[in-house]
């Protein structure tokens, strides 16, 4: 019978474990554990080759696949995740140009709010602004 841990209080104490990470193989190990399962002939010793390296069938199926499919002979294991885009230049360029365009509307606008504070500053001091007319010829 299992021997039960009390607590202080008289319960039995739990303990929490820590939790389990996913398992990576290289694909070195794959290699090897393929190979070794082409070199299984008798009965039963396939079944020990997974028992004693802790795999499942399916994986060894897959592996094989990935074997055939020449996709083991990478240098290191694949980044998980969507792949990176290529950047075009034309992109680089709009982006910069955008930047440039808003600089520029920001100019825009304060340059239009000075003008203003000029006419608004003119009128309450009387001064008269020429007109578009005259300051043209």
């Amino acid at each position: 019978m299992r021997d039960v841990i009390l607590s202080e209080a008289g319960r039995p104490e739990t303990e929490v474990t820590e939790k389990s990470k996913r398992r990576r193989f290289s694909a070195s190990y794959k290699r090897r554990i393929v190979q070794e399962a082409a070199g299984c002939s008798k009965i039963g010793e396939l079944g020990a080759l997974l028992r004693r390296e802790g795999l499942y069938s399916s994986q060894l199926s897959q592996w094989r696949a990935q074997v055939e499919r020449r996709e083991l002979e990478g240098v290191g294991p694949k980044k998980r995740g969507p792949k990176a885009k290529p950047v075009d230049p034309r992109d680089k360029k709009i982006a910069q140009l955008e930047r440039e365009n808003a600089k520029l509307v920001v100019r825009a606008e304060r340059a239009e709010a000075l003008v203003d504070v000029q006419k608004k500053l003119s009128e309450l001091l009387g001064i008269a602004m020429p007109s578009n007319d005259e300051g043209k010829s």
